[in-house]
């Protein structure tokens, strides 16, 4: 009987998060403290989306075709932990941005992996994938509290220290996950060509890029935007970690909910709570609880949302197309739509304002909400994402 490598797995998904925890909300606070521009700021966090659109795609070719994929995710940690490690020496725009390119090319080559990697280790209890994935969900919110905290006494340049030490304890747990025999699929020389152009797969890749188009001033700016309106840090990062924590209840209702809802269902709630929570984020700020009401959809914009997506392309990308559908599914959403979401709000910000930027990202919700509606409507009884009664983690 296969042993499933419970806390291995935790383990790593626990590190991959944090290190997001204590990046996103906080590394543009340690940039704006270097000085530089929205536009500069903008610029050098979109080369994580940015190498999301590359990185992905070629390690998941890679893996399917010679399924290494431990090595690879080791090879990505060991890289990406030096390619941080550069910012202690750096501070002006042309080697920030090469250092950053680096650490996001080879940190973004891993989660795709650990992903089928993760899977194929469940084999039937794919069930149990959200019970895995929420320690990453507690990993970020140990980070963001953590970090948030250490820099209401500790200068800014603290948040490299903290960042290096999570990427060093996602390379301990590459060194210790086990690799997975991959199952055999009986669609398993289906060109992927043929997948993609199917209509629910091509609307659920674009939904997923303006989903996270939707997202690119959030990871951005929020931390910038809060703390102009007078939220400490401890503060910041206690909103960063009620968002987690909504996710986190997410995870653990994912199977209920699925057996109750369609994934069409789901995925058009999750898409109509993103419009309203953009356009709160960008006009509410004044007041916390409105802010906290913005951060408990995070459940929905990020947590149900993600599940879903994930298990759709799991099911859609069958056998050794998986690696590079969970690939595209990367580059095009978190690669390709943050950057643009990324780089728009690096200019829109100081242009328009916060409040319109934020109204920017609802309307790329509504636009993905509009693929869903249109386009995803899979049989009921597609096996693990179909209608009604189906469990989208399985």
């Amino acid at each position: 009987m296969h042993a499933l490598p419970y806390w291995r797995l935790s383990g790593y998904y626990f590190f991959y998060f944090a290190f997001i925890g204590a990046f996103s909300p906080y590394f543009g606070l340690y940039l704006q403290s270097l000085s530089f521009s929205a536009w500069d700021i903008g610029l050098l966090m979109s080369q994580m989306q940015l190498m999301r659109m590359f990185g992905p795609n070629l390690w998941g070719w890679l893996a399917d075709h010679y399924g290494r994929r431990m090595q690879i995710i080791r090879l990505a940690g060991i890289i990406a932990l030096a390619g941080f490690t550069a910012f202690f020496w750096l501070d002006r725009l042309p080697g920030m941005l090469v250092a950053m390119a680096i650490l996001a090319f080879f940190w973004s080559a891993a989660l795709p992996l650990v992903e089928t990697l993760t899977f194929d280790h469940l084999r039937e209890q794919r069930g149990r994938y959200s019970r895995i994935r929420l320690w990453g969900s507690i990993g970020f919110i140990v980070a963001v509290m953590g970090t948030g905290a250490l820099l209401d006494l500790a200068p800014p340049v603290g948040v490299l220290w903290v960042c290096w030490g999570i990427l060093f304890g996602i390379l301990a747990c590459g060194l210790l996950v086990p690799e997975a025999v991959a199952a055999p699929h009986a669609r398993d020389g289906q060109p992927i060509g043929d997948i993609l152009r199917q209509p629910r797969v091509a609307a659920l890749m674009a939904a997923c890029f303006a989903m996270s188009a939707a997202h690119g001033a959030f990871y951005v700016f929020y931390s910038i935007h809060l703390a102009a309106h007078g939220y400490s840090k401890t503060e910041v990062g206690m909103l960063w970690s009620l968002g987690v924590l909504a996710e986190i209840v997410v995870f653990l209702w994912m199977s209920d909910l699925a057996r109750r809802f369609s994934l069409r269902t789901i995925l058009l709630a999750c898409f109509a709570a993103a419009v309203l929570r953009f356009l709160l984020m960008g006009w509410g700020v004044a007041w916390v609880l409105v802010m906290v009401l913005v951060q408990l959809l995070h459940g929905l914009t990020f947590g149900a949302y993600h599940a879903s997506a994930i298990a759709a392309v799991n099911a859609w990308f069958p056998g050794k197309a998986q690696g590079r559908g969970q690939a595209l599914y990367s580059s095009l959403s978190f690669g390709a739509g943050g950057l643009l979401g990324g780089l728009i709000s690096g200019w829109t910000w100081d242009a328009w304002g916060a409040g319109w930027t934020f109204t920017l990202g609802a309307l790329f919700g509504a636009l993905g909400f509009l693929l869903i509606w249109a386009w995803v409507r899979e049989p009921a009884d597609d096996p693990g994402v179909g209608g009604k009664g189906a469990d989208p983690v399985r």
